[in-house]
């Protein structure tokens, strides 16, 4: 549709996720998705450091702690699968302001949450909030660089941001719980919240795309997800009842997407190998950062008794590379294609992986800070060129839809990773920390086998 055919109210407030001409400033719609999306992303590691706090606080085990982070990323995950089609029906723009404006009233109610159930159901908000922000943010990057280079570039500034705000979230985590409490990891997103939906009135509009829901389809899912974490967070009769649900929930999942005109996920998208490895290959990333971070959080805490403050500044090392990573990423994936940037980084996060069974309670805080770097990089190294990988594999006015598979994927590994690492070191911390990270790197091991045999470039 040309914008000559637009009513002044859809020039104004495009919605929808077509391609417009070229913006007239799409360095300015960059850093408006950048910062909405590193505020989202923030919040999926910056509890992580104040689960001590939060738990002496409001009370709850282990499972109550994990419900604080997995309520957000489930929540986050599950209504992705629609949020990207709801993104290119509603419009990028309009999506992205009513994402940010919940998740930030949403913020608000996590810091004046009076107990734990009264925590995790606004965590739920925030993640439903998230979830509509994420893909509207990306689907505004596409949108606003039609040359593919500039694209990839874009997208890797775009996924930096984001990294870097899942990096700095334990730093961030410590020092608000220790200088002010945990609750200031929550209200600390209202300024930023403003500041993000200021900087989306100046930006560029997109226009308007038709995309059907599938609301059997998305319901299915958010069965099956809960479900299953239920299952592995609660464990016992009642997680076998759960595992059961879940089965029935995805196999009735399969069904429908298989049937629908229009399905949320669309199964033959995962026809393409680029954008099988690369959600894969996502998927193994945020089962090692969120898991790793989630175990050393507790670790440095719980078993050596250091401060929420001492435990975030350990990960600054790692935080520190993380941004500069992913633009040298960016700038070798344009340069050589996905493949070889990708393929280093996940070889090196196993490594690291495999080097960070060696600590043990005894391990010097320092040691542990250069451990956990290869493992960073390695994903740093990874994310921005599967992400392009994925864009450039699907046609531009499917790009809010290809967001959201993409990122919910990798949420839903986030969330699980969690799920299961927390069950696992509930009975012994340092074994269950050893099993959790060999995993890990089985998982890198299989998705680099996977992407040396892609392409060398994506068309």
């Amino acid at each position: 549709m040309s914008t000559n055919h637009l009513t002044r109210d859809d020039q104004l407030a495009g919605i929808g996720g077509a391609s417009v001409p070229k913006s007239p400033s799409p360095a300015l719609t960059l850093t408006a998705a950048l910062l909405g999306f590193a505020l989202i992303t923030l919040d999926a590691s910056v509890v992580n450091v104040a689960l001590p706090a939060i738990g002496g606080s409001l009370g709850g085990g282990m499972s109550g702690l994990q419900w604080v982070v997995d309520a957000y990323t489930l929540a986050f995950a599950a209504l992705m699968l629609s949020t990207g089609a709801f993104s290119d029906r509603a419009g990028a723009s309009r999506a992205y302001a009513l994402g940010i404006t919940v998740f930030t009233l949403a913020s608000a109610a996590c810091g004046l949450a009076p107990n734990l159930p009264a925590l995790i159901g606004a965590r739920v908000v925030q993640g439903v909030a998230a979830a509509v922000v994420l893909p509207a943010s990306l689907a505004l990057v596409r949108q606003a660089y039609a040359d593919p280079a500039r694209r990839a570039r874009a997208v890797a500034a775009w996924a930096a941001g984001g990294s870097v705000a899942v990096a700095l979230g334990p730093v961030a985590g410590g020092a608000l719980t220790t200088a002010w409490d945990w609750r200031g990891i929550f209200f600390i997103n209202l300024p930023v919240g403003a500041v993000a939906l200021a900087l989306l009135v100046r930006a560029p509009r997109s226009q308007r795309r038709p995309a059907p829901l599938d609301l059997p389809g998305q319901l299915t899912a958010i069965v099956a997800l809960t479900a299953l974490t239920f299952a592995v967070i609660e464990g016992g009769t009642t997680g076998l009842v759960a595992s059961a649900v879940a089965v029935v929930a995805a196999a009735l999942f399969l069904r429908i997407e298989a049937r629908q005109a229009h399905p949320v996920v669309p199964l033959g998208l995962f026809r393409s190998r680029n954008v099988s490895v690369a959600v894969a290959a996502g998927a193994a990333c945020s089962v090692a950062f969120y898991g790793v971070v989630f175990l050393f959080s507790l670790f440095f805490q719980q078993v050596q008794g250091r401060s929420a403050l001492y435990a975030g500044l350990v990960f600054l090392p790692m935080s520190g590379l993380i941004g500069v990573t992913n633009l040298v990423s960016g700038k070798l994936a344009g340069r050589y294609g996905p493949r070889l940037p990708m393929l280093a980084g996940q070889v090196l996060a196993a490594a690291g992986l495999l080097g960070l069974l060696y600590v043990d309670g005894g391990t010097s805080p320092d040691a542990v800070a250069a451990l956990l770097v290869p493992m960073a990089v390695g994903c740093a190294l990874t994310v921005p060129p599967l992400t392009a990988a994925m864009m450039d594999a699907v046609p531009a006015e499917r790009a809010g839809l290809a967001a959201g598979v993409l990122n919910a994927a990798r949420q839903v590994a986030g969330g699980l990773g969690i799920a299961v690492f927390g069950s696992l070191v509930a009975d012994g911390f340092e074994a269950g920390m050893r099993m959790c990270l060999a995993i890990s790197a089985a998982l890198f091991a299989a998705t680099a086998t996977a992407t040396a045999r892609l392409r060398r470039t994506v068309a």
